[in-house]
């Protein structure tokens, strides 16, 4: 009978070798998702007035600070794995052996979008409302990483779409029989997220969400979905806290923020937001004003 699991790449297919230069096929589909969403961003902002490229002064503070902040988070939420009798402190730091974290990301992310926003002369929400849908397009680009590296799956399936993993694969489970498929939860939160980004357009043409609504709501879609995909888990997970997964209590978190900030700044829904290209640059001249236009972009 035709088998239609999904098959791993081969496990040395997860890095570039180019001399003495590795290159790790994750690190391309982050930065593949990067890319998108500085794109996607780019095209919304743009429409709402701000300068063409002025992405590019925000994305310049906020990656290189996400990927700080979702080492952090990493280490933080995986102490065991860094912290015991004969650790190399080192490890902390060596963040080219893996182990990144997306609310890490975020918070790290947020911290350097502020900053680039203010230099740039962009307001925050502004951005992080064009920056909504985007976010979770970058965030299904980057999925394709852990599906290279052979991980985020769920328990055994019998389902035809079972993913098919490398019994030599540092993430298989132990005395589990070689052949066994797992639910691919790598592709679920892809298509949770691709969703999302759609979903997150179709409102913002509706109703045209502002004061960083559209990115509240794009908390509470993530942190909805990120929950109940960790609670299928069965790889190797973050430390335990009130009896769950800390992605699982974060996810909650997240979600609560998510509707705090859609409730809050719905009050503000008829006050005149400070749009993009509007605010006075730290360090520029102030940018003219630029009137809203009626037409909406899309992702993309």
């Amino acid at each position: 009978m035709l088998s239609t699991a999904i098959p791993s790449p081969p496990l040395d297919w997860n890095a570039i070798h180019l001399g003495p230069l590795t290159i790790h096929v994750y690190a391309l589909w982050l930065l593949a998702g990067i890319a998108a969403a500085a794109f996607i961003t780019d095209r919304r902002l743009t429409r709402r007035g701000a300068p063409e490229g002025a992405v590019l002064d925000v994305v310049m503070w906020a990656v290189p600070l996400g990927i700080v902040g979702a080492r952090i988070y990493h280490v933080l939420t995986h102490t065991s794995d860094y912290f015991y009798p004969g650790a190399d402190p080192l490890d902390v730091v060596r963040i080219w052996d893996g182990g990144n974290a997306l609310y890490g990301s975020l918070l790290g992310g947020a911290v350097g979008a502020w900053i680039g926003c203010r230099r740039a002369g962009i307001g925050f929400w502004a951005f992080a409302d064009a920056l909504a849908p985007g976010m979770l397009v970058a965030q299904a680009i980057g999925r394709m990483g852990n599906y290279w590296n052979h991980e985020l799956f769920g328990g055994p399936t019998t389902l035809p779409w079972g993913l098919q993993i490398d019994p030599a694969a540092g993430m298989f489970p132990a005395g589990t029989p070689e052949g066994t498929l797992f639910h691919p939860l790598f592709l679920y939160e892809m298509l949770w997220n691709l969703v999302g980004a759609a979903l997150l357009v179709a409102l913002d043409r509706r109703f045209t969400l502002r004061h960083g609504r559209l990115f509240g709501l794009y908390l509470v879609w993530y942190g909805l979905g990120r929950a109940w995909l960790e609670l299928l888990r069965i790889d190797p997970t973050s430390d335990q806290y009130l009896g769950l997964p800390a992605n699982v209590v974060v996810s909650g978190v997240v979600v609560l923020l998510g509707l705090g900030l859609f409730l809050v700044q719905r009050r503000r829904a008829e006050e005149p937001e400070t749009e993009p290209g509007t605010e006075e640059p730290a360090t520029e001249e102030p940018v003219a004003e630029k009137p809203t236009t009626a037409d909406e972009p899309t992702a993309g």
